[in-house]
């Protein structure tokens, strides 16, 4: 348990700074979507993701080669020298490339060539964030992470305060937002070299540049597949046919507007995704310090039943409560949490939330995958559930608009996860409970897609939603018990040594 301790200590400090992070960003929301119709707001919903898929070419795998091989700290400062130096050249090249080829990518974004300078301010985020990757990754290497929290927190401090001062002051439009960015990455990036740079004095090693290669480059592919799980939905809903946006959600309803809509509700899902970013921020380095250890399959499968009863929680009070949420009053920006003219797309939040649940599944699963240097599996994984992404969206949408997508991103998160678990399960045996935990996010699923039904049998809204909620706090604390239980303890044992045995 004093393992468990440190895992979960390490979880409250970056979970404390991202949910205060998390939570200044989100004062964004009900700014934009009070500010922005759903139309502009979609632009930046499209401009995110294209951040969010190029990330992943520009960084290439080395923060997670870093955090491989960096442990040895003998070899630390050979290591980061080689790969920040390497960084630094390939993201200027793509750079060049991508402004190069900017007039064939405007329409993408629904941008002319008179907004070609957020295109531009897009490329600028994306090099300095590449370059705070392996900085960033050094800090949550040493368990720096309160410095870690507090760069990342200035941030989005940043980001929020050049948001309100760009738009409200200065009267600029939505290129205020990636301006706004792009001040915050520079300032953050500049920082986090400073507290690094003493590792800038070690030697350019290319035997290192070879090894987090090696390493790093499965998780190009993984990482593709993993941006189009998340971001390609909008574009394939920006490419929907307008006479099947005007059936699914009233006439004058365009596909822009639909991408509007759907990025801000998706917003909601934050909480889900919140839970599982700050677990892998302290999970990782967490796994790889304690691989040796004799007792840690049993570690690793306790940790797992802690996150899935967090997520368990999170995922009823959210998308049982979901309207009520977005209709919190900000009284600073006078309005609320999600514009009114937003709440159309409030459906899909349930589907994201267990979307991301199995996506918290797929971080867990990875320790054995990391330890035994098997990282070419992440890659075959994330593009199967890629290609599952493509084909549901291309399927539902037309049928189902929004809440297709976001059937889609759960079908691809979950297909992931659980091929991910039977594959790890192969190469380290690990007592995850995996049958009592699926078993536990059908019946909590259940409670909620059910609660129309609950609603007309027992009569009352809210007092719905709060006996469902009792029930499934329940229904949680039973499947938890056998972190207390020493039966239930023998009998993940004995799961540990027979799954995937036959």
């Amino acid at each position: 348990m004093k393992k468990l301790r440190e895992l979960f200590s390490d979880t409250l400090i970056y979970g404390i700074s991202s949910v205060a992070a998390r939570f200044i960003n989100y004062l964004l929301v009900p700014f934009h979507t009070d500010v922005f119709n759903p139309a502009r707001y979609g632009i930046i919903g499209l401009i995110y993701a294209a951040i969010a898929l190029l990330n992943v070419i520009f960084t290439f795998g080395m923060e997670s080669a870093y955090l491989r091989y960096a442990a040895d700290r003998k070899e630390a400062s050979n290591i980061f020298k080689t790969l920040q130096l390497s960084l630094l050249g390939f993201a200027t090249l793509l750079c060049l490339l991508l402004w190069l080829a900017m007039p064939v990518l405007l329409p993408l974004f629904n941008l002319g060539a008179e907004s070609s300078a957020i295109f531009v301010m897009m490329l600028g985020i994306l090099w300095f964030d590449t370059l705070s990757i392996v900085p960033m990754a050094e800090l949550r290497l040493t368990r720096r992470a309160l410095l870690f929290a507090s760069v990342k927190t200035l941030h989005v401090i940043v980001n929020l305060t050049l948001n309100f001062w760009l738009i409200l002051g200065m009267g600029f439009g939505i290129e205020a937002v990636f301006i706004a960015n792009l001040v915050a990455s520079m300032l953050m990036t500049l920082l986090v070299w400073a507290f690094t740079a003493d590792l800038l004095k070690g030697s350019w090693k290319s035997r290192w540049l070879k090894t987090a290669f090696e390493f790093g480059w499965p998780f190009v592919p993984s990482g593709i597949g993993y941006a189009i799980n998340e971001m390609l939905d909008r574009f394939l809903l920006n490419a929907m046919d307008p006479s099947a946006a005007e059936r699914l959600y009233g006439m004058g309803t365009t596909p822009e507007d639909v991408v509007g809509i759907y990025n801000a509700c998706y917003k909601m899902a934050v909480f889900m995704l919140l839970l599982v970013q700050m677990y892998r921020m302290a999970w990782q380095p967490f796994f790889m310090r304690h691989a040796q250890d004799k007792e840690s399959p049993l570690l690793f499968g306790q940790a797992f039943t802690w996150f899935n009863l967090f997520a368990a929680v999170l995922f009823l009070s959210v998308a049982l409560f979901r309207e009520q949420i977005v209709a919190i009053p900000v009284p600073l920006l006078n309005a609320s949490l999600i514009g009114s003219s937003y709440w159309a797309g409030l459906d899909i939040v349930p589907w994201l939330l267990l979307a991301y649940w199995f996506h918290g599944w797929y971080i867990n699963f990875s320790a054995g995958i990391f330890i035994k240097e098997k990282t070419r599996a992440l890659y075959k994984i994330t593009l199967m559930g890629a290609l599952i992404t493509v084909l549901a969206n291309l399927i539902l949408i037309p049928l189902y608009g929004m809440t297709g997508s976001a059937v889609a991103t759960l079908a691809s998160y979950g297909a992931m996860a659980l091929v991910l678990g039977f594959y790890s399960r192969r190469v380290m045996s690990v007592p995850y409970r995996l049958s009592q935990s699926l078993i536990l996010m059908a019946l909590l699923a259940a409670l909620v897609f059910a609660e129309p039904w609950f609603a007309q049998l027992i009569g009352g809204e809210m007092v719905t939603k709060f006996i469902l909620l009792i029930t499934g706090v329940v229904i949680t604390a039973g499947y938890g018990w056998g972190l207390l239980n020493p039966r239930e303890k023998e009998s993940s044992e004995h799961e540990g040594k027979t799954f995937f045995r036959k």
